[in-house]
């Protein structure tokens, strides 16, 4: 009896020995299950075989950016820059970037404003008078800056929501550009159309 009391004793400082800290700081105690505690990985500034100048920290590849500098460019990622809504659309405006524009509008914009953004999508049709999207025509809102529009796409105004996580920076100033293709065609004159496309124009 004595002799198993004697071996359970033992036995308890052991298993407390092994959740102890260990023989120093840098010793980890035993640990069964790791939890990813101790992993196989390249340290900063330490050597690796698969590199033929053998360094394990690489360079970043062209075009990366800092986690420190990402919303360097206050103007294009929130529409406005020292207190002032962005004036002009910070995107190069091509056939790509109508496209780009046209597709995301269709998909974020149109159940709400229609595709032509006059304001007659589904979804106000369907809420009756307690929702009424805006029309996009409106000289209010053709009078508003770029970045004024990019920030409400993104933060939402009133019984809008907020569109920052759906789409992004980039789509965002894509949508603006091409809502001004249509707030241009729904006012626009013959005189805008060049000469050798009037024919097929009705």
């Amino acid at each position: 009896m004595r002799l198993a009391t004697t071996i359970l004793i033992v036995a308890a400082f052991a298993g407390m020995a092994g959740c102890g800290p260990g023989a120093g700081k840098d010793t980890p105690p035993l640990w069964i299950l790791p939890d990813m505690k101790i992993q196989e990985k390249y340290k900063p500034q330490q050597e690796s075989p698969l590199f033929p100048d053998r360094s394990a920290s690489r360079r970043p590849v062209v075009g990366t950016v800092s986690r420190e500098n990402y919303f360097a460019d206050e103007g294009y990622h929130f529409g406005h820059s020292g207190g002032q809504y962005v004036g002009k659309n910070p995107v190069e405006i091509n056939e790509i970037t109508l496209r780009n524009g046209q597709k995301k509008f269709n998909v974020y914009c149109s159940p709400c404003h229609d595709r032509t953004a006059s304001g007659g999508g589904i979804v106000g049709k369907r809420a009756g008078a307690v929702f009424q999207p805006a029309n996009l025509h409106k000289q209010e809102i053709r009078d508003r800056n770029d970045g004024e529009l990019y920030s409400i796409i993104s933060d939402g105004r009133r019984i809008m929501s907020a569109y920052r996580n759906q789409i992004s920076d980039y789509d965002r100033w894509t949508v603006i550009a091409y809502l001004r293709v249509l707030q241009r065609a729904n006012g626009g004159k013959i005189d805008d159309v060049p000469e050798n496309l009037r024919a097929g124009v009705r």
